[in-house]
């Protein structure tokens, strides 16, 4: 199993995504989203949360929230636990990023972009303001084909 965090920085109502194109071995290859990524040893989420950030943009996060905990289910690999941030501040400039490209995109759009299924439905999570919660995602080939909040199935 594989431990990550995922953060999606706030902004003007707007959050930052990172459009994942650098890569060619990328599970997320040419799919938007937040930024983050497996935890080195010893590591906190915090600790894993504050280093992936400063990494991958440059950037110093001064304020964030633990929002949820996702498991994701494919057959492309392992299962991954994915502790879920949204971050409001920050300090510093925005750098370049060796995975993707960088951009804000507004909360109102983000159903434009080539995302996961399941990502949707935490973004609907979010803007709801939804207490803390654990999603359980499973993909065959790309395909949302369960989903499970707080252990209820809500697909498949």
């Amino acid at each position: 199993m594989r431990l990550t965090t995922l953060c999606y920085i706030e902004k003007d109502d707007c959050y930052l995504m990172l459009h994942r194109v650098k890569k060619q071995q990328d599970v997320n290859k040419d799919k938007w989203i937040g930024i983050g990524g497996k935890f080195e040893k010893d590591e906190t989420p915090e600790e894993c949360l504050l280093r992936e950030a400063k990494e991958e943009t440059g950037l110093t996060l001064t304020s964030w929230k633990l929002r949820g905990i996702v498991t994701f289910l494919c057959d492309c690999g392992e299962t991954e636990y994915m502790f879920l941030y949204t971050a409001d501040k920050y300090e510093g400039e925005m750098t370049v990023c060796s995975e993707g490209e960088l951009e804000w995109i507004p909360k109102k759009e983000l159903d434009r972009l080539n995302l996961w299924e399941g990502d949707k439905i935490f973004f609907r999570l979010l803007e709801e303001k939804h207490p803390f919660f654990s999603l359980k995602v499973k993909y065959e080939k790309d395909v949302l084909t369960e989903a499970a909040l707080d252990g209820i199935k809500i697909k498949g």
